[in-house]
């Protein structure tokens, strides 16, 4: 069986070419049809017309199954939707517009077992790990059946990347390929709640065009600890050596995330402490504002204080960027998704 959408080009043309005799050629077809017009019936395609052999030898082993858009929610531009999988559980997505083109936030696991206190995914628990066609089907739905035109993708929906590491790393890929979704490395980014051997692991395959983000939002460990679980493994001493050690590309930076809770992680004191830990990590920050969720009782902070926090981070060298709410109200914000998939 080839799974269309988890299979990386060059895979598929060493079984065209083990199996039936064929290579490139078909290969580039089938990416042709599959990835850039969303057509699942390659057999249609003038290759295959004029090779009926083959189609006839590849009928029943390709496999085509992005999930189903079961349901949509807009607020403005963005638009949230939820995939049922082949067994029933769901993801949610959201296409997030910007400037000039739109952002596709994508799930890599159904749940999540980190855990973070502020996040509405850790409420559902860990569920499974998503297949890499089941990843990468979360971009062709937003290509080709919600016609998004999608130029950037940014591995923050449900689950821990790292957590899924292998999958991960097939579907970006597949994302990657030229003939196919072709989205650069450089418009690709994995948020990671600071799993150092994920990281490492990143370090080690030199893939310098993706843009790693880590979600810190704590000055010190103490309050990270409370907040986000895995820093009782890998603790922030352990996460800077990481990222220290990381092979950034030439004027390439660090993105962190930082979710500011009103009155637990958002003082002067909070915002020095920060500095002196990202120093001299090259970093820019996003400064988002909690979305509040039901099981974690505290509130956003106003926009004052967001100001405040940023020019205390600014005055001591940190590059922020202040990152207001998106898609609250349908609940697709920063640590929102999960709650429309149970």
């Amino acid at each position: 069986m080839i799974d269309l959408l988890a299979t990386p080009l060059d895979q598929l043309v060493r079984i065209l070419e083990d199996d039936y005799g064929k290579g490139l050629f078909h290969a580039e077809a089938i990416y042709r049809e599959v990835f850039k017009k969303g057509n699942s019936n390659v057999f249609l395609a003038p290759e295959f017309q004029a090779s009926p052999k083959l189609s006839q030898a590849l009928t029943g082993t390709l496999r085509f199954d992005p999930g189903q858009v079961e349901k949509r929610f807009q607020e403005d531009e963005l638009t949230k939707f939820i995939t049922r999988l082949s067994d029933g559980l769901k993801i949610e997505s959201v296409i997030i517009p910007m400037t000039r083109h739109n952002t596709l936030c994508v799930s890599s696991q159904v749940g999540c077992r980190m855990g973070c206190a502020f996040c509405e995914t850790a409420k559902l628990g860990f569920k499974r790990n998503l297949t890499p066609s089941e990843i990468t089907g979360q971009l062709h739905n937003a290509r080709h059946v919600l016609g998004a035109d999608i130029k950037n993708v940014v591995f923050m929906g449900m689950g821990e990347p790292f957590d899924n590491f292998d999958a991960v790393m097939t579907a970006i890929e597949v994302m990657n390929a030229q003939k196919g979704f072709d989205v650069a490395l450089r418009h690709i980014t994995v948020s990671t709640a600071g799993l150092t051997t994920g990281i490492d692991r990143l370090a080690a395959m030199n893939m310098t065009g993706i843009r790693l983000a880590v979600s810190v939002n704590a000055p010190e460990d103490g309050i990270r600890s409370r907040l986000m679980p895995v820093n009782n493994r890998w603790d922030m001493a352990a996460l800077k050596k990481s990222l220290a050690d990381y092979p950034l590309g030439k004027r390439g930076v660090f993105l962190f995330e930082y979710i500011l809770i009103k009155g637990v992680n958002d003082s002067l004191a909070h915002a020095r402490q920060l500095a002196e830990f990202i120093h001299p990590l090259p970093v820019r920050l996003n400064l988002i504002p909690y979305n509040p969720i039901q099981s974690f009782a505290h509130e956003s902070p106003c926009d004052e204080d967001m100001h405040a926090f940023a020019d205390w981070l600014t005055r001591d060298g940190v590059f922020v960027i202040k990152r207001w709410s998106k898609g609250r109200s349908v609940c697709a914000g920063c640590g929102q998704l999960g709650k429309d998939v149970t």
